[in-house]
């Protein structure tokens, strides 16, 4: 795996592979905590950004040369988070020549109850 940025690594972010996906975990620590004993939210939608980001260029594969800069990002907070490691992993639901859509979901406990979502749209520039 690449170097993070010092972003995730102050988020204190690692990836775990599980068959064909890719689990992007956050530790719960105090440079992720917002009101006492929950997630910031800023640290939620960061862990929710790099999933959606690791998987997009996983799925570039070879093409690692690609500019992707965000159109449109939408993040839905369903639930606090709480004193728990969080997860998230992302799916690219489009990649096309230009735009890229991608969904994430982060959770703690339980992967059918998500603590945020977020839906991506992404500009693909490739090099000429």
């Amino acid at each position: 795996m690449k170097t993070l940025p010092p972003y995730a690594e102050l988020l204190g972010l690692s990836t775990r592979r599980q068959g064909d996906e890719t689990y992007w975990i956050m530790p719960f620590r105090n440079e992720v905590i917002g009101r006492p004993g929950f997630l910031h939210g800023g640290a939620i939608a960061g862990l929710l950004e790099f999933a959606a980001l690791g998987t997009l260029f996983e799925a570039l594969g070879e093409e690692q040369d690609v500019t992707v800069k965000p159109i449109n990002v939408t993040v839905d907070y369903m639930r606090g988070g709480t004193d728990h490691d969080t997860f998230a992993a992302a799916t690219v639901t489009r990649l096309g020549k230009r735009v890229a859509n991608v969904e994430a979901h982060a959770w703690q406990q339980d992967r059918t109850k998500p603590i945020a979502a977020a839906h991506m749209n992404l500009l693909l520039k490739r090099p000429t």
